[in-house]
């Protein structure tokens, strides 16, 4: 399950990157404070509609794009890094079984929370 408040996060930082902008000048230009800023950027706090139209502004993009799912998973993707230094294809699929178990656990995981919620008494 995709958290969007940290995609949107992500994309806001890919933006601050691509324009060498700090949090502050951020925070400033849509005027919150930068704890708010902070709680945005980590995906803590909900950016509002009125939010995220401010920094789409600022960065001259769409809101549609701040909330595109990127279609590539990271780079930081350990488990995949990992395999291209293995030397060996029993580590190999050692690893990848691995990763399959990983992604097996999360999605269970997900499930789980989701029977969860899905449980709770219904407040009309």
């Amino acid at each position: 399950m995709v958290d969007i408040n940290i995609v949107v996060a992500n994309n806001i930082m890919d933006q601050m990157k691509m324009h060498n902008t700090k949090q502050i000048d951020l925070a400033n230009a849509i005027h919150v404070s930068k704890q708010i800023m902070s709680k945005m950027l980590n995906g803590s706090r909900l950016i509002s509609v009125a939010e995220l139209h401010k920094i789409a502004d600022y960065f001259h993009i769409t809101m549609d794009d701040l909330l595109q799912n990127p279609a590539e998973p990271a780079e930081g993707d350990v488990m995949r890094a990992f395999m291209g230094k293995v030397g060996s294809e029993e580590a190999r699929e050692a690893l990848r079984t691995a990763d399959k178990l990983a992604d097996m656990i999360i999605f269970h995981a997900n499930v789980r929370e989701n029977a969860k919620v899905m449980s709770e008494k219904w407040e009309m």
